[in-house]
């Protein structure tokens, strides 16, 4: 079971919440070596419009951790605690890493309105004039009374 995740304050589950996965472990002179496969769907709020959004995400990852005390600690796995791997934080971690940059309802969403905050997806439209934000006035007047150069 992958434990949801949280990006940007919104929470994202996968559906279903037990994902299968196929884990292969490979003893190797020096260590183990760790493979995962996974496929799962996550579900939770487009980044843009915070409608419902769900994603196929992919996952082929690899880990070795060293079995010899004196290896360098860069040769040890985060995920290996007393030989034992925790392969639920491991397959979490790695769905997050294989996510786009944003979450999407679709490729083409137009998000919100930055001015009245309508979802611009059911209700396109454009304000007539555009608000100045009043702590900028003050350098507004620097640049409407700079001479031409």
């Amino acid at each position: 079971m992958l434990d949801p995740l949280v990006l940007g304050g919104e929470t994202y589950h996968t559906v279903p919440p037990e994902t299968p996965a196929e884990l292969v472990v490979q003893r190797a002179a020096t260590g183990d070596i760790f493979r995962l496969a996974l496929s799962t769907r996550l579900e939770g709020p487009c980044m843009r419009c915070l409608a419902p959004a769900s994603l196929t995400v992919e996952v082929h990852a690899q880990e070795y951790d060293a079995t010899d005390a004196g290896a360098d600690e860069e040769l040890r796995s985060e995920y290996v605690s007393d030989g034992e791997l925790d392969a639920g934080a491991w397959a979490r971690d790695q769905v997050a890493l294989a996510l786009p940059d944003q979450i999407l309802c679709r490729p083409d969403c137009a998000g919100l309105c930055p001015i009245c905050g309508k979802d611009l997806n059911v209700e396109p439209h454009e304000h007539a004039e555009e608000a100045v934000d009043p702590r900028w006035a003050a350098l507004e007047a620097f640049r409407t009374d700079a001479p031409d150069g």
